[in-house]
């Protein structure tokens, strides 16, 4: 991401944001990371690559964001904007982080990240753990996915639970 991304402009003030959990056939999309491990966990990529340059690479019949998380521009028509927001990673957050380490990965998105300039290192810690697939078996999941459910519905949920 150069100097030009922090200047692009989305119809709004300030700088445009990234999404790290972004979709991967827009032209500026960049692999973020790649799944990985037995808990399929995020690893970033020191630098980001093209996303045009790695999905020719993946057998046909698997997802790519089964294998890669994409970042790309957070744009106002997103599904899961709300005004300027990310209605994302704030259901994200309202769900109890799962313990880990208190260190954050490095992600070259950072600067540019929109869950960072939005609720910081909250963002940072939940991030590797997230998947762009939606799992239709994991029914917290779903309603985390879903730009319908509200803060109070995931709270709710959550307290029902346990």
């Amino acid at each position: 991401m150069d100097s030009t991304a922090d200047r692009a402009r989305d119809g709004r003030q300030g700088p445009l944001r990234w999404c790290p959990s972004g979709d991967a056939d827009r032209p500026e999309t960049v692999v973020l990371g790649v799944r990985s491990g037995e808990r399929d966990q995020v690893v970033y990529l020191a630098e980001p690559v093209p996303a045009a340059d790695v999905l020719g690479s993946i057998p046909e019949g698997i997802a790519p964001n089964r294998v890669l998380r994409f970042a790309s521009h957070c744009v106002s028509d997103c599904a899961n904007r709300v005004g300027e927001a990310c209605g994302l990673i704030e259901r994200i957050t309202t769900v109890p982080a799962e313990p880990g380490p208190a260190a954050v990965p490095r992600c070259h998105l950072r600067p540019h990240c929109k869950w960072w300039n939005q609720v910081g290192v909250e963002a940072c810690h939940r991030c590797p753990a997230l998947t762009t697939l939606e799992p239709r078996d994991n029914e917290l999941a779903v309603l985390v996915a879903d730009p319908a459910t509200t803060r109070e519905q995931l709270e709710s949920w959550i307290a029902a639970e346990q």
